[in-house]
């Protein structure tokens, strides 16, 4: 079994903390919240502006993520007005996390980044192989780890933020005459 699959959490049916890890990541609004609070710290208020909900629905989303792992509460702190704020920030679980059945939200928050974009702004690259087992095997563990190297890095203090999608997948429908 390649690597990166022996360092993920994985979630199995049956499994009661699994399957509500399962269904938090299921939402795309709360990969979207983990998405934003990656490399900084947001309250629910600040969570729910960002992304246009109500801050009672928000509040639901946050406290479904900090149940299962996925953000954690930083300490309180005054807001603008005197008010209790309470900053949460994601604890990358979600990077170890394999998302059975959770692909078509990733996509959907895909789609969702990138609405709004001026084409200049999205660089996408679309290529079919042709692949045994040994090397999609390769691939995916290479990928993986140029990826890792990235995110292990930690952000720059200079830099801008940037979002990285990829698939990989069986082509149900590959061109014909080509072996």
């Amino acid at each position: 079994m390649v690597k990166y699959r022996e360092e993920r959490v994985e979630l199995h049916a049956g499994d009661a903390e699994a399957e509500a890890r399962m269904r938090a990541l299921s939402s795309p609004l709360r990969l979207r919240v983990l998405r934003l609070c990656a490399f900084e710290s947001r309250t629910n208020k600040e969570l729910a502006e960002l992304l246009g909900v109500n801050p009672g629905t928000m509040l639901h989303h946050v406290r479904t993520l900090v149940q299962t792992g996925y953000l954690a509460p930083e300490p309180e702190r005054s807001g603008a007005q005197g008010a209790r704020e309470v900053p949460y920030r994601a604890t990358g679980l979600s990077w170890r996390t394999s998302m059975p059945e959770g692909s078509n939200a990733l996509v959907e928050v895909f789609l969702q980044q990138i609405e709004g974009l001026h084409p200049d702004e999205l660089d996408v690259t679309w290529l079919g192989l042709k692949l045994n087992a040994e090397h999609k095997a390769e691939l995916e563990q290479r990928l993986y780890d140029l990826v890792q190297e990235f995110k292990e890095r930690g952000p720059d203090p200079d830099g801008e933020a940037y979002s990285l999608f990829t698939a990989l997948h069986p082509d149900l429908n590959p061109p014909s005459g080509r072996s």
